[in-house]
C-alpha cells in the first residue's frame, strides 16, 4: 500500500496561513513570528508533515544545501573530513549533497549534479577543477571554495593548513637531530599539498647542504610499502623517512619492520595529518596534525559570506612526537 505524502499546501490550508508561511518556518532562520511557527508546527505534527528541501528552496531560492566534491574517500583523512562538515554544517541548518568524482577532474555531469539542486555553494576537496567550471558555478552565483589545497590559478576561496611551513618545521627537526641520508615519499606531484610539503622540507634542507633523496609515490599505503621495501632491497637504509601523508608513511613504516629495520633506532618515520591510524599502538606514528575542525569552520565562514576578494587562508597545525621519533 502506497503511503500518502503530505504536502505544505495541506499544512497552510488547515493553519489557515500562505505555503510560504509554512516554508519560511521550517527555514532555519527565516522570518516568523513564534504564535505563527507553533501553529504550523502543531498541524505539522498532526499530520505528519515532513518538510521537501527542494521544493522549499523553489520558494524562497535557498535551497540551504552545500556540495561538497571528494575523490580519494579511501584516504581515512578524508573520511574525517566528510564526517566533521557533515556535522557542523548541520549545526548551522544546511544538508549536504555529496558527490564522488570519479576522475581526477570534476566533470561536467558532476557540476550539473550541484546545478539542479541549486546548491548554496560547493566545497572541493581533492578533485581537480579547471577554471571553466569555477568561471560556470560562480556565473550561477554559487561559491567555490577549495579545501586542504591551494590554487593559484582558480579566481576562489582556498582553506588549508600552512603545508610550506610545515614541512620546514619537520625538515628543521630532522636536522636538527642531526639525520643526513634522508627520503621524502611524494603523494601524487600534481597536487598542491604534496608540491607545497616537498617545497618546504626540501627547500629547508637543501639550505643547509643536504639533499634529499626523493621517491615518487601516491598518497596510498601499498605504493609506499612497495617503495620503501624497493630501497632497503637495493641497498639503501634511510636515516629518515618523511611521507606525504600518513598513509604513506605508515606504509613505509610497515616495510621497515618487515626488512627488521628497527624504528626509529635505525630509521625515524614521520607522516602528515593525525589520522586515527596513527596513535594505534601498533604504529604510535610521529605525525604533523593538521587542525581540521579550524579548518572546516573557516570553510562555512567563507560560505556564510561570500564576497569577490577571493581569499586564501592558511592554518597552523603542530608536530606530535610518538614512537618513530627519538
Amino acid at each position: 500500500m502506497e503511503k500518502k505524502v503530505t504536502s505544505a499546501i495541506e499544512v497552510a490550508k488547515l493553519a489557515n496561513v500562505s505555503q510560504s508561511t509554512v516554508s519560511r518556518v521550517f527555514t532555519p532562520g527565516a522570518s516568523v513570528s513564534e504564535k505563527t511557527r507553533q501553529k504550523v508546527l502543531k498541524v505539522a505534527e498532526e499530520l505528519n508533515y515532513q518538510p521537501n528541501a527542494l521544493a522549499r528552496g523553489l520558494i524562497t531560492k535557498k535551497t540551504n544545501m552545500v556540495g561538497l566534491a571528494m575523490k580519494d574517500i579511501q584516504n581515512p583523512f578524508y573520511h574525517e573530513v566528510l564526517g566533521v562538515f557533515t556535522k557542523k554544517l548541520r549545526a548551522k541548518g544546511y544538508s549536504v549533497l555529496f558527490v564522488y568524482t570519479e576522475n581526477e577532474e570534476i566533470q561536467q555531469e558532476e557540476i550539473n549534479h550541484f546545478l539542479e539542486y541549486n546548491v548554496e555553494g560547493i566545497i572541493v576537496t581533492d578533485a581537480l577543477l579547471s577554471s571553466k567550471v569555477v568561471a560556470k558555478l560562480q556565473n550561477n552565483n554559487i561559491p567555490v571554495t577549495l579545501f586542504n589545497r591551494d590554487d593559484k590559478n582558480l579566481m576562489c576561496n582556498s582553506v588549508s593548513c600552512d603545508n610550506m611551513n610545515a614541512a620546514r618545521e619537520i625538515a628543521k627537526y630532522i636536522y636538527e637531530k642531526g639525520y643526513k641520508d634522508i627520503v621524502y615519499i611524494t603523494g601524487k606531484i600534481n597536487t598542491s599539498t604534496n608540491q607545497d610539503r616537498q617545497k618546504g622540507f626540501t627547500d629547508f634542507l637543501t639550505s643547509k647542504g643536504i639533499e634529499v633523496t626523493i621517491v615518487e609515490g601516491d598518497y596510498t599505503y601499498e605504493k609506499s610499502f612497495h617503495l620503501t621495501k624497493n630501497l632497503i632491497e637495493t641497498g639503501h637504509r634511510p636515516e629518515a623517512i618523511f611521507g606525504a601523508n600518513d598513509i604513506t608513511a605508515l606504509g613505509a613504516l610497515d616495510a621497515l619492520k618487515e626488512k627488521k629495520i628497527c624504528v626509529p633506532d635505525e630509521t625515524i618515520v614521520i607522516g602528515f595529518d593525525d589520522i586515527k591510524m596513527s596513535s594505534w599502538p601498533n604504529y604510535g606514528l610521529s605525525t604533523w596534525v593538521q587542525p581540521i575542525e579550524q579548518m572546516v569552520d573557516e570553510t562555512i565562514k567563507l560560505l556564510d559570506s561570500p564576497n569577490d576578494n577571493h581569499q586564501v587562508i592558511h592554518l597552523k597545525g603542530q608536530f606530535i612526537h610518538r614512537r618513530t621519533t627519538i
